[in-house]
């Protein structure tokens, strides 16, 4: 069996009913003796199992040896005397090792053909100057030589050949001339390569130098990758994967609510933006279906700035009313040439434009029964229309104005469309708040260094 290192492809008969047949077993502390042929006490284990050709009983035999200066491996050889069915093969005796290796054998001489070989199914031969490749998993392990894996190679190509030439001709023709050249090679006329690539690290070329180095053979050892771990069937370590943030800048979320007109069933959706160059707001809509009603708010996605923010600008040109604008429910509005101020929270969070802000407050001024309706005094009437005109005139751009936002919470925002430069038309201030605005704020009460003292000298 190993001298001719031919191997007929098949599978092992699986053991049925075992039933050991006596054998002389090595001695004790002995169980993997170097391979030897002058060792007579080294002799196979021998089991009856069932032939998976005939289906009668054959006979496997089991060896456990050590090849020098590799590891430790067992051969198993199954014949059945009924049909004359056999098969071999090997399997490493220890563990996939922690990386895998390959040898390159430059074949120069007659005696680099009688090298011993191990090789595993996991294993890939090649010999590139053929161009020829014997997969892995495609033949069963074997403990051989050089010579061997050639003519292992050459019976089985020859094996299909009949069926080939019955069926495609051209194709025997082809192979038959690739089986010559295989041949051709166990006479080494030309040095050639040899090449066994074995993620699991278990199979061998034989050094017969060694220890000394050997100039024909080199060895290299390398890390498999998840392909080769999972083909050997080894759970690679994944990487640890970072639990995924939802974003929700790309998401309406929407929860149920009431109309507040009608008190009727509604839905509000709710989405969070970034404002460029200020900070992520949270846009929330209601709309019902039942009365048509609807609303929308703004409130901010940061908390409220160390400082208070003022800004002042002054409307010049009518392409001024498309600008962003950002009214938190904390800041105030004021235009000095018109004479009016709008406190806080009286038009809620809004995120429009200059235009849109101007317009609601001319629609909070115009609809006020008790400004312009028939309970208003003739004077205040007057004052008002006239303060409705000049409104419209800002708006259509025939009046220049200043615009005031004052924000003690710092949560409100104009668009600079000079951006990241400065605006000339546009005043941006950071002030202290004072008391009274932390106050209305709810910051005076509110606690967020040394609070856990605090509680447990309460307790």
């Amino acid at each position: 069996m190993l001298a001719s290192g031919a191997v007929d492809p098949g599978l092992l008969g699986a053991a049925a009913a075992p039933s050991p047949v006596p054998a002389r077993q090595p001695g004790p502390g002995h169980l993997f003796r170097p391979i030897s042929a002058d060792d007579e006490e080294q002799q196979p284990t021998e089991i009856e199992s069932l032939c998976m050709n005939c289906y009668r009983n054959g006979m496997t035999r089991l060896l456990l040896t050590e090849i020098p200066f590799f590891r430790e491996i067992i051969v198993s050889s199954f014949s059945c005397e009924h049909c004359g069915w056999n098969n071999t093969e090997i399997q490493s005796a220890g563990r996939i090792q922690d990386q895998g290796v390959r040898y390159t054998l430059t074949v120069r001489a007659q005696e680099d053909m009688n090298r011993e070989v191990v090789k595993t199914d996991s294993a890939t031969t090649r010999i590139p100057e053929l161009d020829f490749e014997i997969p892995a998993f495609s033949q069963k392990g074997a403990l051989t030589t050089v010579e061997g894996l050639i003519s292992r190679a050459v019976s089985g190509l020859e094996q299909d050949q009949p069926t080939r030439r019955a069926n495609e001709e051209a194709m025997a023709e082809r192979i038959d001339e690739f089986i010559v050249k295989l041949k051709e090679l166990k006479q080494v006329a030309s040095p050639f390569t040899l090449i066994i690539d074995d993620p699991s690290g278990n199979s061998f070329v034989e050094n017969p130098y060694a220890p000394r180095k050997d100039d024909a053979l080199v060895i290299t050892h390398y890390n498999r990758t998840l392909q080769q771990e999972e083909k050997l069937g080894l759970q690679a370590e994944e990487p640890e994967e970072k639990p995924e943030e939802e974003d929700l800048r790309n998401e309406v979320l929407q929860f149920n609510t009431n109309c507040p007109e009608c008190n009727a069933p509604a839905q509000t959706n709710m989405k969070l933006v970034q404002i460029p160059h200020f900070k992520e707001v949270i846009i929330m809509a209601t709309n019902c279906e039942n009365c048509g009603h609807r609303t929308n708010e703004v409130k901010s996605g940061g908390a409220v700035e160390p400082l208070g923010t003022r800004i002042t600008f002054y409307i010049t040109d009518p392409s001024d009313m498309t600008r962003d604008l950002l009214k938190s429910e904390t800041c105030s509005l004021e235009i000095p040439e018109l004479e009016f101020e709008l406190g806080m929270a009286v038009l809620g969070g809004k995120f429009t434009t200059l235009e849109g802000i101007l317009k609601d407050i001319r629609e909070l001024v115009t609809k006020n029964p008790f400004t312009l309706g028939d309970s208003s005094s003739p004077g205040q009437t007057e004052k008002l229309q006239e303060f409705s005109q000049k409104l419209d005139q800002i708006l259509e751009g025939n009046m220049k104005a200043h615009f005031v936002m004052d924000d003690p919470a710092g949560n409100s925002y104009l668009q600079n469309v000079y951006a990241p430069e400065d605006d000339p038309e546009m005043k941006v201030e950071h002030y202290k708040r004072t008391f009274d605005q932390n106050e209305e704020l709810g910051l005076n009460d509110m606690k967020t260094e040394g609070y856990e003292t605090g509680l447990a000298s309460q307790r």
